[in-house]
């Protein structure tokens, strides 16, 4: 056993693979988010007239790329147990790079929406990224590696939408397109010539042997983050539909759309900033211990901003709120990577990347709907609810994971 874990835990790259792979995730999520500011004038240049019709393309266009990239996530996944890491992160870098690059040559706004779905269905740079930075760093270093990464995600979300307002006026919605696909390409050759893979995390047939688990639905700690790796997401993203709606009850006028951008920005700076430092944090305390912490903490933090009086009041909120969940996509995929045998976690990862796309797409709907019907307190209040029970839900798994381990160990 001790022989089997040399290689992963003291190899030399582990460090050069980060700076890869938070540089490759950071490029590829800007350009899947630049769109975002020019999306409907893009699909209007492509012919599609009315208000009603440019916003449902629109739509149907900017969630067709996580459509296919929730489908295929443990297909990858699974594909690079099998055949490499690397491998799967050179794919999806020169996949990106043609598919961003054919975008701004769309003709016709169907073609749009099948590029867009060749988009998610060649990425995935950045959850495979999570899977070799899981694997490939020592255990030890896991959670403050995969925190570093989550930053880079995270302002790759922040920064996407920013580029997207400031490079169509300059250089044309086409030209932005083009030059995205050149910066993944850049992503793509980094990726082949710096990215080292050390293979082996300990012979196949010691991990079959030593590992109880069977199958990730069996596994109650990784069944415990996909639930929670939804939640995640959810939170992050029920209060999008109706953040425009909310802040123009509290300020008037033009100041609108612009606090409405900082709310929006202010999660994802705050989840910048602590991800790292959350992660470092678990790898010394726990990490089901930060998972839950986190939970109970936005839990609180929703609360008050049911009840803002001012737009300042809910950027700051949003804020601390980005300060608490950025702890939990380092932690998640840490349990994760500890509770799988190596040669199973890619596929295993992939699945909890699917899981964070359920909670992207229903987040928007729920709170959508609630803010529709109910009001837009109920969204905030509601979102509190789940993730309280969230935080409750990890305390019994961890409590009844631990069980076992003990057990095992007593045995021995």
């Amino acid at each position: 056993m001790q022989n089997g874990s040399v290689a992963p835990d003291d190899n030399d790259y582990w460090r050069r693979n980060l700076v890869v792979c938070v540089f490759g995730s950071f490029t590829t999520i800007v350009a899947m988010t630049l769109l975002l500011p020019f999306l409907p004038l893009y699909v209007e240049q492509l012919g599609v007239t009315g208000h009603a019709a440019i916003s449902e393309w629109s739509g149907i266009a900017y969630g067709a790329a996580f459509f296919t990239a929730a489908l295929t996530a443990p297909l990858w996944g699974r594909l690079g147990d099998r055949y490499g890491r690397k491998l799967m992160l050179i794919r999806a870098s020169l996949g990106m790079a043609v598919a961003m690059t054919l975008l701004g040559m769309a003709q016709s706004v169907w073609q749009l929406v099948a590029l867009r779905l060749l988009a998610g269905l060649l990425g995935g740079y950045a959850s495979g990224s999570t899977i070799l930075v899981a694997t490939q760093t020592p255990k030890g270093r896991t959670g403050w590696a995969l925190g570093m990464l989550s930053s880079g995600i995270m302002a790759g979300n922040l920064v996407g939408p920013l580029i997207g307002g400031t490079l169509p006026p300059l250089i044309g919605i086409r030209g932005t397109f083009i030059l995205a696909g050149g910066a993944i390409f850049i992503a793509f050759l980094a990726t082949v010539v710096l990215l080292k893979e050390v293979p082996g995390t300990g012979p196949r047939k010691t991990a079959a042997v030593t590992s109880p688990v069977v199958s990730p639905w069996r596994n109650l700690p990784v069944m415990a983050m996909l639930i929670t790796g939804t939640l995640l997401m959810l939170a992050n993203m029920s209060i999008e539909p109706i953040i425009t709606l909310y802040v123009a009850q509290l300020v008037s006028g033009q100041q609108v759309t612009f606090v409405a951008g900082l709310v929006m920005a202010a999660a994802a700076l705050g989840s910048i900033l602590s991800a790292s430092r959350l992660g470092r944090l678990a790898d010394r305390v726990g990490h089901w211990r930060v998972i839950i912490g986190c939970l109970l903490v936005a839990a609180v933090l929703l609360i008050p901003q049911a009840f803002v009086t001012a737009g300042w009041q809910l950027v700051a909120l949003r804020f601390c709120m980005g300060l608490a969940l950025g702890g939990l996509f380092p932690c998640i995929a840490s349990v994760i990577r500890h509770n799988v045998p190596s040669e199973r976690a890619g596929s295993v990862l992939g699945l909890s990347t699917s899981a964070q796309y359920v909670g992207q797409v229903t987040g928007p709907l729920m709170g959508g709907v609630i803010g529709g019907h109910l009001g837009m307190r109920p969204v905030f209040l509601g979102t509190c609810l789940l993730l309280a029970v969230g935080a409750g839900f990890n305390q019994l798994c961890r409590k009844a994971a631990s069980r076992p381990a003990q057990d095992s160990q007593g045995g021995s």
